[in-house]
């Protein structure tokens, strides 16, 4: 165990690099500029004990300690000080003044913590969810920057019984209730290897910086931002969401004046950087030192990419830079990635052979063709294309559910015994040789493998299916967003016996007059119905324009389209074109 354990490795770090930098944290608010705030392996250390220390007195080893706090170098402290106590960690969002957090409630409920690690600032807004968590008894609140922190400690000694559970990574919900993913020590510093064998090619060098804004709460920001840099040793320059969102170019700066960044976001954030991002923002700085920009947590769209390269390759951004990744909690969060070394490649297939579960490729220019990225053709993980109803592996070029097995696979969900061996305990049929008959985790993820490479298409429970035939909503989103430059969600609603295509599109109004504004509405319906039709051959029985907004999306940024289809059903989207 001690080999696998992030406790352990804190310990190695503090004893044989105690005066190196671990994490440095730039606050947007206290400084326009960016205030830093560091501390060494030695300090986070010690700072980590005390916070353990004052844990024990709550509870016993294998207990939950829930971290709601803003983001910052105390939630650090909090999230590796609960695991240091032998306690399973549970990752939050800090809720919102003034704003009630159901995801919050939600999770408080299921994993029953009997401490709340937050700070000052933000435990009054905590007080209450602690008081509602409908516990035996409401957890104790421990205000982590209230300790004394930088006090002298005694040697620390190995405790006997710590659990090989790390922490609990609550799923975003996008199509179900927040479920809690329970990942070991072990899953976590393996997964971190396999991710940085694919992304470096071996070892990784040792002027690495991760640099991340991406929340602490969500898989990809608590692996990059804290876990990672802790694994391999290496420090990490971190910032907010809000500062990210407030100032995209914030992060590309970052990326410019730290060494060997690697960094991670959803396509989201490319877009937003590539349009946001002003020669100003970037005079005199240089991106030729990026190793790697990882893409991931949401569908990867050719055109965002081709956008910020094409933004930043005159401040030396090298397209090799940019890896599409694919992931998720359940394999504790990385899977596969674009090859090292070359470009994200972009691949167009034929649209209705693709619906009809056939990857056939075809030309650039071909007509009913949608384009997607590439996932690598060689991985430290072990994957395969599944016909999940047959249990059989499917051959190359024929679509499937992704399935994965290996060591970074999470151990289950928290209490939730039959979704678990659903997920969980699948098993092949007739395994090919040097593949294992089980366990599979069933990701839920469809994919196909072609000329040896990864694609990813989508979800299967968000699969369409319109007059008999199959389509992606994520090709079709990625259809309107080219069109409409705002978020969409594709959506099928029943019709009679049968479903029909409804999209929902966010518009921004520019400063323009009432009669202009209709007709551009107006142009963008007709556009993107006839996009639609040619490209995807389905006919779209409704085009919802709304506001920016009001699309409901989980915390990692994905749209909820069965939320969506409720919301449409009941016609609680407020139509920026008026009533049909």
């Amino acid at each position: 165990m001690a080999e696998h354990s992030l406790t352990a490795l804190l310990r190695e770090r503090a004893s044989k690099h105690g005066d190196a930098t671990a994490y440095t944290y730039l606050d947007f608010e206290v400084d326009p500029s960016g205030y830093r705030d560091s501390f060494t392996w030695a300090e986070l250390y010690r700072r980590v004990r005390v916070v353990a220390e004052e844990l024990r007195l709550c509870g016993a080893p294998g207990d939950r300690a829930a971290v709601l706090a803003p983001q910052g170098l105390e939630y650090i402290v909090g999230f590796l000080g609960a695991m240091h106590a032998g306690f399973v960690a549970v990752p939050l969002s800090v809720p919102q003044p003034g704003v009630h957090d159901e995801r919050v409630v939600s999770v408080l409920r299921d994993c029953s913590p009997s401490v709340i690690l937050t700070t000052t600032a933000s435990a009054g807004d905590v007080a209450g969810y602690a008081q509602g968590a409908e516990t035996t008894r409401p957890p104790a609140i421990i205000e982590i920057d209230t300790l004394d922190l930088d006090s002298p400690r005694e040697p620390d000694t190995v405790r006997p019984g710590m659990p090989p559970v790390a922490y609990l990574q609550y799923t975003s919900g996008s199509t179900r209730l927040p479920a809690g993913v329970v990942v070991t020590h072990k899953n976590v510093v393996t997964n971190v290897d396999q991710a940085l064998a694919d992304y470096f090619g071996g070892e990784i060098p040792p002027d690495t910086t991760f640099v991340s804004w991406l929340p602490f709460y969500h898989d990809m920001g608590l692996i990059k931002g804290i876990c990672a840099p802790l694994v391999c040793g290496r420090s990490a320059a971190l910032m907010s969401p809000l500062s990210f969102l407030q100032r995209p170019a914030r992060w590309m700066q970052l990326l410019a004046t730290s060494p060997a960044a690697l960094s991670a976001a959803p396509n989201f954030a490319f877009e937003l950087a590539a349009r946001r991002t002003t020669d100003d923002d970037m005079a005199g700085l240089d991106l030729g030192d990026v190793r790697s920009i990882l893409s991931g947590s949401e569908r990867v769209h050719a055109a965002t990419l081709n956008r910020f390269i094409d933004r930043f390759t005159p401040f030396h951004l090298k397209p090799s830079a940019i890896r599409p990744s694919y992931g998720l909690a359940e394999a504790t969060v990385y899977v596969a990635t674009s090859d090292l070394g070359t470009a994200p490649s972009r691949v167009r297939f034929d649209y209705e052979k693709l619906s009809n579960g056939h990857a056939r490729r075809c030309a650039a220019d071909a007509s009913g063709s949608t384009e997607l990225i590439g996932h690598g053709t060689s991985r430290s993980t072990m994957l395969r294309i599944v016909d999940p109803a047959a249990g059989t592996e499917n051959p190359a070029g024929t679509v499937g559910e992704i399935w994965v097995h290996g060591t970074n696979v999470a151990a289950g969900y928290w209490h939730k015994s039959e979704e678990t061996q659903r997920v969980f305990d699948g098993s092949l049929v007739n395994a090919s040789p040097g593949t294992p008959d089980g366990p599979w985790l069933k990701t839920g993820d469809l994919g196909v493998i072609s000329d040896g490479e990864l694609f990813i298409i989508g979800r299967i429970k968000d699969l369409l299916i319109v007059d008999g035939s199959n389509h992606y909503p994520d090709d079709i989103e990625a259809t309107i967003q080219e069109l409409s430059n705002g978020r969409a969600a594709a959506i099928s609603v029943p019709d009679g016996q049968s479903e029909k295509l409804v999209a929902i599109v966010e518009v921004k109004r520019r400063r323009e007059s009432d009669d202009e504004w209709a007709e551009r509405l107006h142009l963008l319906k007709r556009e993107l119905t006839s996009a639609i039709s040619t490209t995807h051959r389905v006919r779209a029985a409704d085009l919802v324009f709304v506001a920016p907004g009001s699309i409901p999306i989980t915390t990692s940024g994905k749209v909820r389209r069965s939320t969506c289809g409720e919301r449409y059903r009941q016609d609680l989207f407020e139509r920026l074109d008026g009533p049909r």
